[in-house]
């Protein structure tokens, strides 16, 4: 069974590299992953489908992942990221904390904690 340090950097690995199919084996089919903040990106994915779909959208608006460190509980994991892009003028750069809750070796919840929920908003803006 892989340790939490081991899916942690596989995580960050299939986000930086947009390997959707690496990502969704790291998840349960319940997983769920939630976000702050009232934007395209905020609120909870349900299932494993879903949270790789919101990976994906997260990524599309041209995100560079920056690992700074991966903390370990017990029985689960966080990566430490910093987070940076620029997408029409607006500028984004947040430092965050996805938490992972971990079921057999498998990643069945995450919740993001962010530096700047105001700034995720305007960058990731619900269409007017």
């Amino acid at each position: 069974m892989p340790t939490p340090e081991d899916i942690a950097k596989a995580f960050h690995a299939s986000l930086v590299s947009r390997d959707w199919p690496a990502m969704r084996a790291l998840f349960h089919d319940d997983a769920t992953w939630t976000l702050p903040g009232d934007n395209t990106i905020s609120g909870t994915a349900v299932g494993g489908d879903a949270v790789v779909e919101r990976a994906r959208l997260i990524a599309s608006y041209g995100l560079s992942f920056k690992l700074e460190n991966i903390l370990l509980s017990r029985d689960n994991m966080a990566l430490g990221l910093h987070n940076t892009a620029e997408r029409d003028g607006i500028q984004l750069d947040e430092k965050l904390a996805t938490v992972c809750r971990l079921r057999d070796g498998r990643i069945a919840e995450v919740e993001t904690f962010l530096s700047d929920v105001p700034g995720m908003n305007r960058f990731f803006a619900r269409a007017c």
